[in-house]
């Protein structure tokens, strides 16, 4: 271990779960970024148990405190394959959301269910960094198979809380590692941003559990270590290359949320159609059937206005998706409704999306669609 403290020591947190992982994580993702951010760290994975669900928020914080943000998933698969699951660029964050699908679909909601080889099969050759969370006594065979799979891909994360037995855990997973060409980096399985979310924490176990505080026992966390510690107390817990190794894997990923768009069904358009002169037609049609007499001057207003809008907002495939989705319900004979701000929409009516009258009601188009508002 480390034997002096180096304040100029540089490291990225590369296991943090948040209270988007229920009944586990203590703090809010925000909370952690902003703690990162003033303890000096260059970075915060934020690796939510088979979710993402965290990451939006995560990523409005580290862009207002110039954190680098590295979005992952923590999956617990038992007899010593868990593993941490980093996205490095949008290639890589497909295959994590589709390893997270697969998973949920799997199971009831709520629950996920992965085996090792469904890792394997999903992770194996893409761009992803593959953390095994190694047990303190894990054994080669493990090893070797995380080894053989994600070979160039995978580290062994070595993570340390002051349990007593530390040096002797560090020393066996250093062995590990030389044994099977695995490095290692450092990470923290981090659970909270404060040591003073610890009675949350425990509060949060025992409830998972279904247990009062007092007879949690074992099952909480022995100390409150699993809080982002200050790069002091990291340099004198960690060697300095497990802490450098976390800057590494760092720099392997350059992926942001900023690099997401809409994205919609092209097929849904005609030959020789474009989206507009589509929603165009279907409107009218819908016009034709809601009233086959001819729609109000009043109506056909509103729809030449929302038509425009809707061009000027290129929402148009948007409008084509929904509709699409409800025709399909309607011919299944699923419920379908629309509902909210939509009922103030003289092309959501034509398109037989909602059941408000624009020719008997006054609608309030800006409820619903707006330029200001500028995001669909």
């Amino acid at each position: 271990m480390a034997s002096s403290v180096n304040s100029g020591v540089e490291y990225t947190e590369l296991h943090c779960i948040s209270n988007f992982t229920f009944l586990r994580g203590a703090s809010h993702p925000e909370e952690l970024i902003q703690r990162a951010e003033q303890l000096g760290y260059r970075g915060l994975a934020l690796t939510d148990e088979c979710s993402l669900a965290g990451v939006v928020r995560a990523h409005s914080a580290a862009e207002e405190h110039g954190l680098k943000l590295i979005i992952g998933s923590e999956f617990r698969l038992g007899q010593g394959f868990d593993a941490v699951v980093l996205a490095t660029d949008r290639d890589s964050y497909a295959v994590l959301c589709r390893l997270i699908t697969q998973g949920r679909r799997a199971a009831n909601k709520g629950d996920y269910e992965l085996s090792p080889e469904d890792l394997a099969t999903v992770v194996m050759g893409s761009n992803c960094q593959v953390l095994w969370l190694a047990a303190r006594d894990a054994g080669k065979n493990c090893a070797t198979w995380f080894t053989e799979r994600f070979r160039g891909q995978v580290w062994l994360a070595a993570e340390l809380h002051a349990s007593g037995d530390d040096r002797a855990a560090l020393a066996h997973w250093q062995k590990l590692g030389r044994y099977c060409g695995m490095p290692l980096v450092a990470t923290g399985n981090v659970h909270m941003h404060c040591r003073q979310r610890r009675p949350l924490q425990d509060t949060l176990t025992a409830i998972r559990h279904r247990l009062p505080i007092d007879r949690a026992g074992f099952l909480l966390h022995p100390n409150g270590e699993r809080y982002l510690r200050s790069r002091q107390r990291l340099a004198q817990i960690y060697p300095a290359q497990l802490l450098q190794a976390s800057m590494e894997i760092a720099e392997r990923t350059g992926f942001s949320l900023r690099e997401l768009r809409y994205e919609y069904p092209h097929e849904l358009v005609p030959p020789r159609e474009t989206p507009t002169s589509y929603l165009r037609q279907l409107t009218q049609a819908g016009m034709d059937w809601r009233w086959p007499e001819g729609a109000p001057a009043k109506v056909r207003g509103l729809v030449e206005y929302e038509l425009k809008l809707i061009g000027e907002l290129q929402y148009e495939s948007y409008f084509l998706t929904v509709h699409d989705i409800v025709k399909f319900a309607r011919r299944q004979k699923i419920l379908c409704q629309g509902r909210g701000s939509a009922a103030n929409s003289a092309v959501c009516f034509c398109l037989g999306i909602t059941e408000v009258d624009p020719g008997r009601m006054e609608l309030l188009v800006g409820r619903f669609i707006s330029k200001e508002r500028n995001e669909p």
